[in-house]
């Protein structure tokens, strides 16, 4: 599948808004988005103009693709999925989002970002209950456990993202048994849980002209 090359720091610039792609460098005074949170490009620091609804609502969903690493199509695709679920569509969005097994390495602090998490769970790190699974978009469900395969456990990479999950924390979903590179979920994510600045409504608004 084909995936944004270019450098992530141009999309917090775009969304005006720190995205934390890049994983610890974005806590760092290194942030490109701290030097320059103005747009990119010629035009990115002219005068503000006034935005339609529609502009509202694009840039809302394009921030939260960003946030998630999705293509435009895989989105759409889950938030179909969202509107079959009984529930409040966007909150049922939000849900399935997060409940992604990149998502979850992510939270649980065994990667530093959601791109290095896709990494991980392709190069085979991960199992969920015992089984190898690298499939980033595998949707995790109520008391799996998801660990670090045996081999993997000196993986540099794996144990200073772990050392530094204390700064980011561990959603309430979840726990995390970081001696024994273990994670489990303990209920899928409610609204009041997921404190990223997401106003969904306007997504389910795009979607439903």
């Amino acid at each position: 599948m084909a995936r944004y090359r270019g450098a992530v720091c141009r999309q917090c610039r775009r969304e005006k808004l720190k995205l934390f792609l890049k994983g610890d460098r974005c806590y760092s005074d290194k942030c490109s988005f701290e030097r320059r949170s103005f747009p990119p490009g010629q035009h990115g620091q002219a005068r503000l103009r006034k935005v339609s609804d529609y502009a509202v609502q694009l840039r809302e969903k394009q921030k939260v693709r960003r946030i998630y690493g999705m293509l435009e199509a895989q989105f759409k695709k889950y938030f179909e999925i969202a509107e079959r679920i009984k529930g409040v569509t966007g909150e049922n969005l939000l849900m399935l989002l997060e409940s992604r097994l990149d998502n979850v390495v992510f939270r649980l602090g065994f990667a530093d970002s959601r791109s290095q998490a896709r990494q991980v769970v392709r190069h085979n790190h991960i199992e969920v209950n015992g089984r190898k699974v690298n499939i980033p978009s595998f949707r995790v469900s109520v008391d799996d456990v998801v660990t670090v395969r045996e081999k993997s456990r000196k993986n540099d990479m794996i144990n200073s993202s772990l050392d530094a999950v204390v700064r980011r924390g561990v959603p309430s979903w979840l726990e995390l048994d970081k001696d024994n590179y273990k994670g489990s979920v303990k209920s899928l994510p409610d609204r009041q849980e997921i404190t990223l600045p997401i106003q969904e409504q306007l997504i389910v608004e795009l979607y439903s002209k």
